[in-house]
């Protein structure tokens, strides 16, 4: 090894003017190659005698380097503010501001071109940063884990990584998030632009159904009589409006039908026939022919399926006795219960979609009729009446369904992706993405949710562009910025 070498190595406080990033690149390097001749020594290989003659296998950019001279140092020159100073003597002492030994020689002054750096690819960027903070003082170093934790002066953290400079100026704006481009890509950190929607959301709750109770009809006599006959017809039957049901005797319908022959302009004893609910055609039939029937034939009053049917023949049926009750399916009602917390979502007239076990496939659809006043204190849910109609009958009393009430606005609104709100339960943020890696995380009011949006009452507005992915880390970054300014003093560090 020559001497110029052999100085390099085992006296490097000789050399000490130079920029301590070439001396450690060299150190480091050389120390390699005289591991690797040691080496290659132990396996039979010897150095030719030339003095400054280097294995085949030496790389060629190493031993250009190891045959440079010192003053070949300036392959990059000292450029960029001073970032911080460091011991003369090389010791791991740093200052933020200039400062002397204790025997009274300055501190070096190192230029932002001058940091500690092994990649050429990394000066350059290191060199871009410091011309973009250019003029600019750095106010203290920061955790670059994130962690609350400051130091004046350039150091590492407990795995190696460097402390983060804050610059003059960074700390101005205490809402504003910067990051750099990499740190953007890295992260895969995306934003969207707000828009106009509609939000429809569904609740999905359980339901039964059950007869339109303003559909339902009774057949019954208001006087006592006799059921003389009964038509082929029982519980289960669908029946016609006018369709015969059953004929009875009353002694006292015809009392009063005798009366109403024998004075036929009598206005009283039309009105006593109809008191009794003898039905219209019967009455013209008796005013037609001036003769009182035995029996009188009671009919349907409306389409229907036959729900009971009380009339036996020979049987006596005491005024007010149910003889049948019909009725109308083509409309049916569908009660659904819904929780207590949903109940400001649901209002009359929502459309319903509706779906039974029996049908599997088959949807029915509705309209919110009526929510009824009173909660269901042992399950804190509300009913809620839903009008269905049935038009080939296929919706049965008592099933079970299943409802999906949609809710929301038939109105656009301003919304965002789930994603992009951040919810603590106490507050909610987004964080807005204001271009060229400025970022700032803004407080919202929410409305309603659905279909992978939510609406935005208060915070954004329309065209103001909103981070969708990445957003939590954005969020950590300006939770440690304000942690920062209330638990550190830079200027005050010791």
């Amino acid at each position: 090894m020559d001497q110029q070498t052999r100085r390099l190595v085992f006296d490097p406080v000789e050399h000490e003017t130079l920029p301590k990033r070439t001396a450690i690149k060299r150190f480091v390097l050389l120390a390699l190659v005289a591991i690797a001749v040691i080496g290659g020594a132990g396996f039979g290989f010897r150095m030719g005698r030339s003095e400054h003659t280097l294995p085949d296998w030496v790389p060629a950019k190493v031993a250009a380097l190891l045959h440079a001279a010192p003053t070949q140092e300036a392959a990059h020159p000292t450029t960029g503010p001073i970032v911080y100073y460091r011991d003369p003597d090389g010791k791991p002492f740093y200052a933020a501001e200039p400062k002397t030994t204790d025997d009274g020689r300055a501190y070096v002054s190192v230029h932002a071109s001058e940091d500690i750096t092994f990649d050429d690819v990394s000066i350059e960027a290191s060199a871009n940063t410091s011309a973009a903070h250019s003029g600019k003082h750095i106010l203290y170093y920061r955790n670059p884990m994130g962690l609350p934790d400051t130091s004046p002066v350039p150091k590492k953290d407990s795995m190696g990584m460097d402390y983060v400079p804050v610059y003059e100026g960074e700390s101005a704006d205490d809402t504003t998030i910067t990051l750099s481009p990499a740190k953007v890509q890295r992260t895969g950190v995306r934003s969207e632009v707000v828009t106009r929607r509609v939000i429809v959301r569904q609740i999905r709750v359980p339901g039964t159904i059950q007869l339109d109770e303003r559909r339902v009809t009774v057949v019954s006599t208001r006087s006592d009589a006799f059921v003389d006959r009964v038509e082929n017809v029982t519980v289960g039957d669908f029946v016609r409006r006018n369709q015969p049901l059953v004929k009875i005797y009353s002694p006292e319908i015809n009392s009063a039908a005798a009366q109403f022959i024998a004075n036929p302009g009598y206005e009283g004893a039309r009105r006593r026939l109809e008191n009794l609910n003898v039905p219209e055609d019967v009455i013209s039939e008796m005013e037609r022919t001036h003769n009182v029937p035995m029996a009188i034939t009671w009919t349907s009053p409306r389409d229907g399926i036959v729900l009971e049917r009380g009339a036996i023949e020979g049987m006596k049926a005491p005024a007010g006795l149910v003889l049948f009750r019909i009725a109308d399916i083509s409309h049916m009602w569908l009660v659904a219960d819904v929780p207590e917390f949903e109940l400001g979502n649901v209002h009359v007239g929502q459309s319903v979609t509706v779906r039974v076990r029996f049908l599997p496939g088959r949807t029915f659809t509705g309209r919110v009729d009526v929510i009824y006043p009173q909660l269901n204190k042992e399950t804190r849910t509300a009913r809620v009446r839903i009008e269905l109609p049935n038009p080939d009958n296929a919706l049965l009393a008592d099933m079970y369904a299943d409802v999906e009430i949609a809710s929301g606005s038939p109105a656009p609104v301003v919304a965002v992706p789930d994603s992009a709100v951040i919810d603590s339960g106490t507050r909610q943020v987004v964080i807005l993405d204001k271009g060229d890696g400025r970022f700032e995380p803004r407080e919202v009011t929410l409305g309603v949710r659905g279909e992978g949006f939510v609406e935005i009452r208060k915070g954004v507005t329309e065209s103001d562009r909103v981070v969708i992915a990445a957003n939590f880390l954005i969020d950590a970054e300006s939770n440690l910025k304000a942690a920062l300014r209330g638990m550190t003093n830079p200027e005050g560090a010791q």
